[in-house]
């Protein structure tokens, strides 16, 4: 009885033994997962920061090209005025260049008649 006793207790300590090892061992991989934790947490936030950062950028840039679009329409209507204007400047200089060819011809009229004369 005494034996079995002994060994009952002997049972019971290396019983008790690996159930520290697990639970030291249960302790230390609950502490890497904490810090891998940690470590993922930190990492989703500086991506996050990044995300926000560039979030705003992109809506800085849809403001820029919205302005330059403006300022596009703006350019395209005042070439358009100078298109209308140099059409209609080119319309009056052929109408001067006709003008002056007119006035060329009665004047080479003229000059003969008033020098026989």
């Amino acid at each position: 009885l005494h034996r079995q006793a002994e060994q009952t207790c002997k049972q019971l300590l290396r019983t008790q033994e690996e159930h520290e090892r697990l639970l030291q061992a249960a302790m230390e991989q609950a502490e890497a997962l904490e810090h891998s934790l940690r470590s993922t947490e930190a990492v989703l936030a500086e991506r996050a920061a990044q995300l926000e950062d560039a979030q705003a950028q992109l809506s800085r840039n849809k403001l820029l090209i919205e302005d330059l679009r403006e300022e596009n329409r703006g350019v395209a209507m005042a070439l358009q005025t100078a298109e209308l204007k140099q059409k209609s400047t080119e319309e009056k200089n052929q109408l001067l260049e006709g003008q002056a060819s007119a006035l060329k011809q009665l004047i080479g009229k003229i000059t003969p008649a008033s020098l026989s004369g």
